[in-house]
């Protein structure tokens, strides 16, 4: 899924909101939010430092619109992979799938999420990093509201063997975010092979009898 910024907004097509999103999104990813400096990102997208900040207050808000985008982008992809679903365990096995559908640059964007989670538990100083932490603090609650449900049918419908439809939610979500923190594009496992080892995993989690064969 491309990283757009889904936010209502109106940008000119001289706008370069979305080429500095790209560019936050390699350096952080690849080099560490800490280590990237907010000059390198100028440079890369060819302005001054201070033109930054007409898009961005500060490097801080640059990187909590990168994980709300991802945020919102998973919210999009568990609707779009189970809303035709036949039964939970399939509903399951698609989840699984589509959290896994990314290219190098959405890998990235995954990695910096999980590894700034830690952001989204502390009130920011300024108002746009704010408002901010609390969209991708709603979109997390959402995303942790929609497993939940999926667990919760396929324990109503006999599918899923577990008592706790949240706390199986819960684990299934870390199960499946996890990779992000160690997975690397041309490593030992493509996302191809991820995806068949974690949905049998889930499966097992919720005690599926439904068990996906791995290819």
């Amino acid at each position: 899924m491309s990283t757009v910024d889904n936010a209502p907004r109106t940008e000119s097509p001289r706008s370069k909101r979305a080429v500095i999103i790209a560019t936050a999104i390699d350096r952080f990813g690849e080099e560490g939010f800490e280590h990237t400096k907010w000059a390198t990102i100028a440079d890369d997208v060819g302005i001054g430092q201070t033109a930054l900040y007409h898009y961005f207050e500060s490097k801080v808000h640059c990187l909590l619109t990168i994980m709300r985008l991802e945020l919102s982008n998973s919210v999009e992809r568990f609707r779009a992979a189970t809303e035709s679903a036949p039964d939970s365990a399939a509903a399951l096995t698609a989840a699984v799938a589509s959290a896994y559908e990314a290219s190098p640059r959405d890998a990235l964007q995954r990695r910096i999420l999980q590894n700034h989670m830690d952001l989204l538990a502390t009130k920011r100083p300024s108002k746009k990093e704010e408002e901010e932490r609390l969209l991708c603090r709603s979109l997390v609650q959402e995303i942790e509201h929609n497993w939940t449900g999926l667990v919760q049918k396929g324990i109503d419908d006999g599918a899923f063997r577990v008592d706790d439809a949240l706390l199986t939610a819960r684990m299934l979500l870390a199960l499946v975010v996890g990779v992000w923190r160690w997975y690397r594009p041309g490593g030992e496992m493509t996302l191809e092979q991820i995806t068949e080892v974690m949905a049998e995993a889930a499966a097992r989690l919720v005690d599926s009898a439904e068990v996906p064969a791995r290819t």
